[in-house]
């Protein structure tokens, strides 16, 4: 993660559309269509950072990075030189035990807040494994690691059995870049930045071992680990050079071609996974099914597959006492995403005993309590124009028969007013609008393009609500 500012990673912000990706090009395998149509109805995900970071609470992986940047400072007693930093960094290994990792845990809070698929960090940019992979014994099954002696060590196929078992369609995330890798951080060599440390083309050979062991690592979670729906690969700097867009802040640093061929990648994972949702990110092209814009919402309806990965904290990764985002701020930016045609893949970072913070639990089930109630103006549906005005936003049924309107609260709790006014919004003649929640049935009327739909005082008084309210309109 974090191609973008330290601004944007600490503050949610919206973006216009022209601003989120160049070229879309659509799948034509039609497996791959069918899946990528069945993910964009689940509109709800959960994402998890987890690997040996946690344990200091710090960033993951990002310390390590020789960059000057917001996210990658280093703390802590290690932190005036480099090479004696990466060295403890590594060390985490030795003492990862989480003995509280219980991911059913994990599958009952996700799905009692209408999560529907899950994408869960198998390695990181740090290089260390968090799966049984037979390429390297920098992971979490090694006997170097505590937890290996654990029955649940490769907690990777644990998360991915747990959710798939409650319906859950599962997502591998996987680092192309992977700096513990002696071809691709090479040690005859100091790293310079998040790139390759030599040139590929100068040492053809070591490049060449590096795309068999990135090659291998994927096959293996594409054949060992059950039923997988989604590829997402992050680390978008390992492309090749001539996908480099400068127009983007970040790509300008990438001056090395780092093609690992993904053709070869997808054609494999296919061949294990078929109709495989891939997810090459912001390399722009046949391998990425859907885009992903980080700790943003795109301000209007895009016109191509997405979802906002965003963190319910401040960080990606664990961190003691994280600032986490309000349930309400949560269920409206769900609402606003979701308006705008996308999904919100929502990350939470397990700590260093293998279990989220209660804060993390607690979040989820008030999200969870507002989606037993008004769901199914999220889940499956479509957006409708205007998509939005002021704080209302609408969706519709994906057979357009059903649509919903909804009216966002400025406060946690929501006094509803006598009357709704929505603006440049025609409903049918002999529509019936009720609100989600009460069954009651609303009067309301249309003048000059406005709909206007009255709520009675005995709804507005008895009638206690959070976050948002859904009218409901059928014909």
């Amino acid at each position: 993660m974090r191609y973008i500012s330290t601004f944007v990673y600490l503050f949610l912000v919206i973006i216009p559309a022209t601003a989120q990706h160049k070229k879309y090009i659509a799948p034509t395998d039609t497996a791959v269509v069918n899946n990528l149509a069945k993910w964009q109805k689940m509109k709800f995900g959960l994402f998890m950072h987890w690997g040996t970071y946690s344990q200091w609470g710090i960033v993951e992986s990002w310390s390590i990075c020789p960059e000057d940047e917001g996210w990658t400072q280093r703390k802590g007693p290690y932190s005036k030189n480099y090479f004696e930093y990466v060295k403890a960094y590594e060390n985490l290994q030795t003492t990862f035990n989480p003995v509280k990792f219980q991911p059913e845990k994990w599958v009952t809070a996700a799905k009692d807040a209408g999560m529907k698929y899950m994408i869960f960090t198998t390695k990181h940019h740090d290089g260390f494994s968090m799966f049984d992979t037979k390429e390297t014994d920098y992971k979490i099954t090694d006997a170097k690691t505590p937890f290996s002696r654990n029955p649940r060590s490769n907690v990777t196929k644990e998360i991915f059995n747990a959710f798939r078992k409650d319906g859950f369609a599962i997502g591998a995330y996987f680092s192309k870049p992977d700096w513990h890798s002696n071809d691709y951080w090479w040690r005859y060599f100091p790293p310079k930045d998040r790139n390759v440390n030599y040139e590929p083309s100068k040492y053809p050979d070591r490049w060449k071992a590096f795309k068999s062991f990135t090659y291998n690592q994927i096959k293996e979670l594409m054949s060992d680990y059950g039923k997988v729906d989604i590829l997402w690969l992050d680390g978008g700097w390992v492309r090749p050079l001539s996908t480099v867009d400068t127009t983007v802040e970040w790509q300008r640093g990438i001056k090395t071609d780092q093609d690992i061929d993904m053709k070869s990648i997808a054609e494999m994972a296919r061949s294990y996974q078929p109709g495989l949702l891939i997810v090459d990110r912001t390399v722009t092209g046949p391998y990425e099914n859907y885009t992903t814009p980080e700790q943003e919402v795109p301000h209007e309806l895009l016109p191509y597959p997405w979802e906002s990965c965003i963190t319910m904290g401040d960080s990606w990764s664990y961190v003691p006492n994280d600032n986490y985002k309000s349930a309400q701020k949560i269920v409206q930016m769900l609402i606003r995403i979701v308006s705008r045609g996308g999904n919100l893949l929502l990350n939470i970072g397990p700590g260093p005993d293998g279990d989220w913070d209660p804060v993390a639990y607690q979040r989820l089930q008030e999200i969870g309590a507002w989606m037993k109630i008004n769901g199914e103006a999220i889940h499956d549906s479509k957006p409708l124009a205007p998509y939005e005005s002021g704080n209302i936003h609408f969706t519709q049924s994906e057979d357009g028969k059903t649509q919903y309107v909804f009216y966002l609260a400025e406060n946690d709790n929501l006094q509803l007013p006598q009357d709704i006014t929505v603006k440049n919004f025609a409903v049918p003649s002999g529509s019936k609008i009720t609100l989600l929640g009460t069954g009651a049935k609303l009067k309301w009327k249309e003048e000059n393009d406005t709909l206007i739909i009255n709520v009675p005082s005995l709804v507005q008084t008895k009638w206690k609500g959070k976050y948002a309210v859904v009218f409901k309109i059928t014909r």
